[in-house]
């Protein structure tokens, strides 16, 4: 069993934000030489996510605007947790959208259905932020043979 780790760091912007990391998630996979077992991605902060769904913008938009109605920025004096920050509606849309994924490698690929993207979903941005990867697996397939491609 093999194992590899690598760390994203990312600067965002703006406060929240939906950002497709599947190309680097890739990358990574490619690095480690990893051919059968699992990947997982998690955002290394309390008040991000890390998910998969379609790359597509209305979609994005509609995410967006639902996470708002859960869990709207302002009045920052909603929420008890906003004392000396105003972050409280950033931790309640992470844990709405989850900590991290979980994919398949197959054949040194990663496993998704159709249109299946990882996105690294921002709620308390404006600030450097990291992504873990972690693959572990093994380098050949069940036969002990090089998977072909």
């Amino acid at each position: 069993m093999k194992s590899y780790r690598e760390i994203l760091e990312l600067t965002i912007p703006s406060r929240r934000q939906f950002i497709n990391i599947t190309p680097r998630v890739e990358n990574a996979l490619a690095q480690s030489g990893i051919k059968e077992g699992l990947c997982l991605v998690n955002a290394m902060h309390i008040t991000a996510s890390v998910f998969i769904n379609d790359d597509e913008s209305g979609l994005h938009a509609d995410l967006e605007k639902w996470l708002e109605q859960l869990a709207p920025e302002k009045p920052y004096s909603q929420y008890a947790h906003n004392g000396s920050e105003d972050n409280a509606d950033a931790h309640l849309k992470r844990s709405v959208m989850g900590r991290e994924v979980v994919v398949a490698v197959t054949e040194g690929r990663l496993d998704f259905g159709l249109w299946e993207q990882i996105f690294y979903g921002e709620f308390d941005g404006k600030r450097n932020k990291k992504i873990m990867i972690k693959i572990i697996g093994e380098e050949c397939g069940n036969d002990g043979r090089k998977p072909k491609h």
